[in-house]
């Protein structure tokens, strides 16, 4: 069970490493909807930054959940148009 987690927690680090790469602001910079993309991008940067630190910590229950919902805070922008993100690959369900 714990080379699972263990794997499963590498995954969606990456997942959530890569999906910060490839989104980007859907709107013009100094707009409402520029800033709510900004927004999702920096807490999807903080869970990032979060689960890499329960995971040298030793806790990757906890890093998983954070790579998780940082990935969470991607799609619901992408959702909402706030973020442009790819339709191709593995990265978003949109």
């Amino acid at each position: 069970m714990a080379a699972e987690l263990e794997e499963k927690t590498d995954r969606y680090e990456g997942l959530l490493a890569d999906a910060l790469d490839a989104a980007e602001p859907a709107a013009p910079a100094g707009t409402p909807l520029a800033e709510a993309a900004d927004d999702c991008l920096e807490m999807a940067r903080s869970y990032l930054d979060d689960g890499r630190h329960f995971r040298e910590s030793g806790d990757p229950v906890n890093a998983l959940a954070s790579f998780s919902y940082g990935h969470g805070w991607l799609d619901a922008g992408a959702r909402l148009g706030v973020l442009s993100v790819p339709s191709e690959g593995h990265l978003f369900t949109v």
